[in-house]
């Protein structure tokens, strides 16, 4: 369910439109704000920041708000690329409009969480408590509808949730409010969410191929399978895996450096 098929960007967008927005706003939204200091994108980063106190003053915009805004680049490049991850399969399963609602309900429920523990002079901006949603939402899958996610999948999910957890109790800067009750939400929020899911397919969305053969040509080379191959089954299969812990790797030593 998550290693990708797609052969290009393009397809990618086809068959993941809202998953693919949201990634375009991530980074349309940081350049804005952080690498070109525009302006605008100070004045967007003031109104759309989350703030506890700014909601106890009745600015429930900020409910929604953080969850398009990040603190750096390698906070928006990790929650885009674990959208891009995680996302592609659930908006397949259960469609768009349904995958917002789970997505952007579990994100409201984990800032309404953060607005009622956190400290009432607490700020805070990220997606992570959206994609946290995510991760309720399969769990629930993987417990209570277990029919439409095999049993590999279940297991990274398992796995991911683990180190997540343990990265947002040890590391600093984490909106632990919004992680927890992300998770929370989306675990909520998935009955609603997976009603009449589909079994997901990795060639669900694709358009159908045609394939043009002439005749006149070898269609199959007998010594195909001995060509010496440079990059291992196992590493092309899963190279944005790979991808994403080398930026993951890189994103923590950036901490510390």
């Amino acid at each position: 369910m998550f290693i990708r098929h797609e052969r290009s960007i393009k397809e990618f967008i086809v068959n993941y439109p809202i998953v693919s927005t949201l990634v375009i706003i991530h980074l349309v939204l940081w350049v804005i704000i952080d690498f070109l200091s525009l302006p605008i994108g100070v004045l967007m980063e003031a109104w759309g920041v989350g703030s506890n106190l700014l909601v106890a003053e009745g600015q429930y915009w900020r409910f929604i708000t953080p969850v398009f805004l990040h603190g750096d680049f390698m906070h928006a490049l990790f929650n885009s690329f674990s959208l891009v991850l995680f996302g592609p399969a659930l908006e397949q399963m259960v469609g768009k409009s349904k995958f917002l609602f789970g997505y952007f309900g579990a994100g409201i429920i984990g800032n309404i969480g953060t607005f009622i523990f956190g400290p009432e002079n607490y700020w805070h901006l990220g997606a992570s408590g959206a994609i946290f949603g995510l991760f309720g939402i399969y769990i629930f899958m993987a417990m209570n509808r277990k029919y439409l996610i095999d049993q590999g999948s279940a297991q990274m999910i398992r796995v991911i949730l683990i180190f997540g957890l343990i990265m947002t109790i040890f590391r600093s800067g984490i909106n632990v409010y919004a992680h927890v009750f992300g998770f929370i939400g989306g675990f909520l929020l998935a009955p609603i969410v997976l009603k009449n899911a589909r079994i997901y397919s990795p060639w669900g969305n694709s358009r159908r191929r045609t394939y043009h053969y002439d005749d006149s040509e070898v269609q199959f080379d007998p010594n195909r399978w001995r060509k010496k191959r440079w990059i291992p089954e196992k590493v092309r299969k899963n190279w944005l895996l790979l991808v994403i812990g080398i930026l993951a790797a890189i994103g923590l030593l950036s901490r510390f450096f």
